[in-house]
């Protein structure tokens, strides 16, 4: 009997295959310039077959944040909720943790491309800032409140302090995608983020007692 060829043996392709097709076309093209067709034809498969599955490239650019990142967010949650270490050890986690995504080229398209898409696209940032930029604003600043309490750091206001925690990280995905194919000498994100971390638990220290 003839094998299949490779269009007849993906025309069922899974929602596995459909969403890696859909990253791989949305970092080549964009978001907005991405067509639900250019998804499909990547994936092997007919337009109609990725209808079945996402009724619009939003969908599928929500499926891709809950396929690929909120799942890492809520590992980070429960570990979160069962470890004994101190606050500036929670830290250390989270740096860790996003570092592993800094330094995926694929995971790491998808901040960019809601920052390059914003404006056009407003439900589109309103998701991502509920589903990862919200999440993990709040899993830090739970961090940073218990070392506040505990007096690990000093008092400033936590939510505040995980916006600056935030901020260098976001900066390490942007320039992940932006400036370091380009550069000559890359620096590693964990470099950059451990660097962070150091300079960032040097502000939060106590005063000295006078």
């Amino acid at each position: 009997m003839q094998a299949p060829t490779p269009r007849r043996r993906r025309k069922d392709a899974r929602p596995a295959e459909l969403l890696d097709a859909a990253l791989d076309t949305f970092r080549e093209k964009g978001f907005a310039a991405t067509r639900m067709e250019d998804i499909a034809a990547r994936a092997g498969v007919s337009k109609g077959t990725i209808y079945l599955y996402y009724p619009s490239k939003e969908a599928v650019f929500e499926a891709l944040v809950r396929a690929n990142l909120v799942p890492r967010i809520e590992r980070i949650q429960g570990l979160m909720a069962t470890t004994r270490g101190s606050a500036t050890e929670r830290l250390h986690m989270i740096i860790a943790a996003f570092a592993q995504v800094a330094a995926d080229a694929r995971l790491v398209a998808l901040p960019k491309l809601v920052l390059a898409e914003a404006g056009n696209f407003p439900d589109l940032a309103r998701f991502y800032r509920h589903e990862v930029i919200g999440r993990g604003l709040a899993l830090v600043a739970g961090i940073l409140r218990g070392g506040m309490e505990s007096g690990e750091f000093r008092p400033l206001d936590p939510e505040v302090t995980a916006r600056l925690f935030m901020a260098p990280m976001i900066l390490a995905a942007l320039w992940r995608t932006t400036f370091a194919p380009i550069e000559d000498a890359p620096l590693p994100p964990e470099t950059l983020l451990r660097q962070h971390l150091d300079l960032f638990l040097r502000g939060l220290r106590p005063e000295p007692a006078s």
